[in-house]
């Protein structure tokens, strides 16, 4: 089965790019050349992109993600990691986009600068499997019970952020969850833990935009 999934390999900082290949299983989803129109779109008055490298190597924030998935008519919902993943409707998720830390390697060196790293994690055909472009092929999770506890795990850490990749109208109606009662508006005070949740992958002064959580009760 591994052998017909498409797992697109790192290149200098184009992980989003990979990310987003993985996801939609093809070499020609997204170009190089696209994100970098979506990150002019985004900001086209500025000399420096703040959506991506100054090198131009890369490096794509969330916001060119979720616009270029707005392309396919596709919606990123940010999962608030102090929620159970287990309230997750994981038949109306079409994949999953983590992000976490990763150093930046230089020929042997490795160099602490604090960058970010996208992964995605897909369901194909009966099992989920992990597309990271840093692995040397894609990496089996298992079944639904599998992929729970994996986000579970993922999830315990402070620095990694999860993104579900849903189609416009199941973000809309929130059929993502398994459970709608168990939804719960944000107050202030969840308001603010968000924010500092994402301000590590988000540009300054780009917004993002933040869902109801699911309540972990």
């Amino acid at each position: 089965m591994q052998s017909q999934i498409y797992h697109e390999k790192q290149v200098r900082e184009l992980c989003a790019l990979h990310a987003l290949n993985n996801l939609f299983q093809s070499p020609n989803a997204f170009t190089k050349q696209e994100l970098d129109s979506i990150c002019h779109s985004l900001s086209p008055d500025v000399w420096i992109n703040p959506h991506k490298s100054v090198l131009g190597l890369g490096n794509y924030d969330i916001n060119v993600i979720m616009k270029a998935l707005l392309v396919r008519e596709y919606s990123a919902v940010w999962f608030d990691r102090r929620k159970d993943p287990s309230c997750l409707n994981l038949k109306n998720i079409y994949g999953f986009i983590l992000n976490v830390p990763s150093d930046y390697k230089f020929s042997f060196f490795t160099l602490p600068l604090g960058r970010r790293h996208w992964i995605t994690l897909k369901q194909i055909g009966d099992h989920f499997y992990n597309l990271d472009s840093k692995l040397s092929a894609p990496q089996l999770i298992g079944n639904d019970n599998n992929i729970v506890e994996y986000l579970k795990d993922e999830l315990e850490s402070k620095e990694k952020q999860l993104f579900l990749v849903v189609s416009g109208e199941v973000s809309k109606d929130q059929s993502w969850l398994l459970n709608q009662s168990a939804y719960s508006k944000n107050n202030d005070e969840d308001r603010e833990v968000e924010v500092l949740q994402l301000k590590d992958i988000i540009s300054e002064n780009c917004k993002v935009t933040l869902n109801p959580l699911c309540n972990s009760e």
